[in-house]
């Protein structure tokens, strides 16, 4: 049997299910060390640290890992607070997963999980800065259809937006322009 046939036992192959939790403070080096390898510097990872120290950004219960069998920590997603012309909404980012792991289904997995949490938390918008060719899988599509837009320069189709709930109609998404919390620094 060849190397890439083989089966290592804490990366489960893409049709194994991924567990996924709300993080706890055991798992914070390792949501750390995720980002940190996922990205080409640790610049993501830092932002994870400095969100979760800043109580106007930070959403009890919307950080969100996914393990591997063994238990260990392979994929992190997080939603913090953010706004849109001063009315809350919700920003998914950073969304990681360990080299060894990514298209294995362990970020979608964590993505759809802290999502089901969101909705159930009551979130009604989220919106992402990120690849417009893997986030409308989860329902995605792009802000600007709702009038919404960064602060800065980016591919329209880059940015997108999700509304997980408009409740009994009386809600309406809103227009205008999003404000990161600083940590961000956008």
């Amino acid at each position: 049997m060849t190397d890439d046939n083989v089966v290592h036992d804490s990366v489960p192959r893409p049709t194994d299910g991924w567990t996924t939790r709300p993080e706890t403070a055991a798992d914070r080096a390792a949501v750390h060390a995720v980002n940190a390898t996922a990205f080409p510097t640790e610049a993501e990872a830092d932002l994870v640290d400095a969100l979760r120290l800043d109580a106007d950004a930070w959403l009890d219960g919307l950080s969100y890992v996914a393990e591997a069998p063994d238990g260990s920590v392979v994929a992190h997603a997080l939603i913090t607070r953010c706004t849109v012309d001063g009315r809350p909404a919700a920003a998914l980012a950073p969304c990681a997963v360990r080299p060894e792991c990514q298209r294995t289904g362990a970020g979608s997995a964590v993505v759809r999980a802290v999502l089901d949490a969101a909705r159930t938390r009551g979130e009604r918008l989220v919106l992402v800065l990120g690849h417009p060719e893997y986030y409308p899988r989860f329902g995605f599509t792009p802000a600007s259809a709702y009038g919404i837009r960064p602060s800065f320069e980016v591919p329209d189709e880059a940015m997108m937006a999700l509304v997980l709930d408009s409740g009994d109609g009386s809600w309406q998404v809103p227009r205008g322009t999003i404000s990161y919390p600083a940590p961000f620094g956008v």
